[in-house]
């Protein structure tokens, strides 16, 4: 979904953020509620050693905000572990895309280190994500009852010989499978915590992931599933929770908003993203939201006394929700919500006293350390020389350095006798880190950019098919996807009403016209070919032939440009 822009309040959004900002559902009654604190997290995707840096506000100078290392699930163990002491009641929760677009150290090992460091971090229910669906519904089962994968795809699995299955129990009441109807996984989860005097207080979690997760991941990994309205499906659990004595009930849902501070409310102001229509018809009975997927930290108050929240992003921040519960009729009566940033000491940190340094869990930093270990050779290996950095940030049009580079490295793996490709397309949401820096660059920076594994396809499509892919780009559910495009390859753009259509005439390859009645060979890759993002169009290619997969054809070209520089972004031109 598209980025609002936040400068003007950013860091006092952040300085509210992180100083302890607290939105509040004003207590019911005062009959000696229980204390319940959740502990939640987001979006982890595997990042396993760290999240890279935040930006936080500078007690000492204000002016200049601190950027310190953050994330890193040792870290994250030590923050839960800390959060959790002298509660008689927690829980750890989370909200989705655990696993999937995942650092070299998890991916290599199917994201099993992941999920099982995050069952030995406390976790106990998810909600699924888009992005566990990457690599289609059977890897997630898998992943949630164990067994080893079938080796054939360069990853490795079951490091010890076997591999358990999560520990904790993912949660999918809005994926249904059409064969039986039912969800995918359970709906919801009970958790009921013991007084010491007999009695107990129960919560229930509902997990759901947002509907238009078909056309975020390959079709072909979700066939036979169905992904209904959120806000149905949540209002339609609540009276059959309610019917078994649950009356706090929470929801664990991927999707999120993009807050844009404003001066009257710093941690939220002027929302926009997809959880806001699900909120607006979400049953008042469900008071808490714990949410993400937008990537964004934030803790929001919104109608019927809703308190909804994310930890952005790769476990760099935690939110602790405190609740109070009122035992006499297990209702939510009080919550407040905080994020927590998760500074690691890996660096210095200049503001010790606001901003408390980690010390790794020692057992799990050890785990880390193994599967660390064994991806080192291959992730260590130099494949290639940078003479400037090779940023993915696109430009007014939408066109990036990086996905010039990709798309360029496409093309030169199929132009091959067997694929004859002439150009190469490449969705943006699959190039998921950039080269920021001049100089080597290794296995696991290439991987990091991307990390799907996706094979590449080429396929016949006409000058006419070739047009209405590219109008695909501002069309659909889910937000504006700007196909990179490789060199020899040119067109203008420009908005059409509430969308943006390609210029007719403007398509060019090698300087000529692209004919709307020829046929011409495109690469693109399997996500895409597959009819990902929406572009349904590339789903009736012709005589398509499968290639290599898209990393292997990054490092090939990489290695075979020893000194590349960003090439002009000249390729996509937006005239509006």
């Amino acid at each position: 979904m598209p980025r609002r822009p936040a400068l003007a309040f950013a860091l006092l959004a952040a300085l509210t953020l992180l100083a302890g900002c607290k939105h509040a559902v004003r207590p019911a009654a005062d009959d000696a509620p229980i204390a319940v604190r959740l502990i939640a997290l987001n979006d982890f995707h595997g990042y396993l050693q760290d999240g890279g840096t935040i930006k936080l506000p500078n007690p000492m100078d204000p002016a200049h905000p601190l950027r310190e290392p953050a994330g890193g699930i040792a870290y994250l163990a030590t923050r839960v572990r800390e959060l959790r002491a002298g509660q008689a009641h927690s829980l750890v929760v989370a909200a989705g895309d655990l696993v999937g677009a995942s650092p070299l150290t998890s991916a290599l090992f199917h994201d099993e280190p992941s999920i099982t460091l995050l069952g030995e971090l406390g976790l106990e229910f998810s909600s699924v994500g888009n992005h566990e669906f990457d690599h289609g519904h059977a890897e997630l089962l898998r992943l949630q009852r164990g067994g080893c994968a079938t080796p054939g795809d360069g990853r490795r699995s079951c490091l010890d010989g076997h591999f358990d299955g999560a520990s904790f129990q993912y949660l999918a009441a809005n994926v249904i499978d059409t064969r039986t109807g039912k969800p995918l996984f359970a709906p919801y989860a009970i958790k009921t915590f013991a007084l010491g005097d007999g009695r107990s207080i129960r919560i229930g979690f509902i997990g759901m992931v947002l509907r238009q997760t078909a056309t975020m991941v390959a079709p072909s990994g979700v066939a036979g599933l169905r992904f209904a309205d959120e806000a149905d499906t949540a209002n339609a659990l609540v009276p059959q929770l309610e019917a078994q004595g649950v009356h706090a009930i929470v929801l664990l849902i991927h999707q999120g908003v993009e807050p844009v501070p404003t001066p009257a409310d710093p941690s939220c102001g002027d929302d926009s993203g997809g959880l806001l229509p699900i909120l607006a018809r979400l049953d008042p009975r469900i008071r808490v939201v714990i949410s993400g997927h937008t990537h964004r930290v934030y803790v929001c108050h919104g109608a019927n006394g809703r308190l909804y929240a994310s930890a952005g992003s790769y476990g760099r921040f935690l939110t602790r929700y405190d609740l109070q519960l009122d035992p006499e009729h297990d209702t939510i009566v009080a919550a407040t919500a905080e994020n927590l940033p998760v500074i690691n000491d890996h660096a210095a940190n200049p503001a010790p006293d606001a901003y408390p340094s980690l010390k790794p869990d020692a057992a799990i930093a050890v785990q880390v350390a193994r599967y660390v270990k064994a991806a080192a050779p291959l992730a260590e290996r130099v494949v290639g020389h940078l003479r400037t950095p090779l940023s993915r940030v696109p430009n007014a049009a939408g066109e990036s350095p990086l996905g010039d580079v990709i798309a360029d490295a496409q093309l030169a793996a199929t132009q091959g006798p067997t694929q004859r490709a002439v150009m190469a397309l490449m969705n943006p949401g699959g190039i998921r880190n950039g080269f920021d820096h001049a100089g080597d660059v290794r296995y696991a920076d290439a991987y990091a950019t991307q990390p799907f594994g996706n094979n590449l396809m080429t396929m016949t499509l006409t000058g006419a098919q070739l047009y209405a892919v590219l109008d695909a780009q501002w069309r659909g559910e889910t937000r504006t996807a700007v196909l990179q495009v490789s060199k020899g390859l040119h067109y203008r753009w420009r908005r059409d009403g509430d969308g943006a259509a390609v210029v007719p005439g403007s398509l060019t390859l090698n300087g000529e016209a692209v004919d709307t009645q020829a046929s011409y060979r495109v690469t693109v890759n399997s996500f895409l070919a597959d009819g990902g993002d929406g572009f349904d169009t590339l789903q009736h290619g012709r005589d398509v032939v499968g290639g290599a997969v898209d990393i292997d054809a990054l490092v090939d070209y990489l290695q075979a440009h020893p000194a590349l520089a960003a090439p002009a972004t000249s390729r996509i031109e937006r005239v509006d």
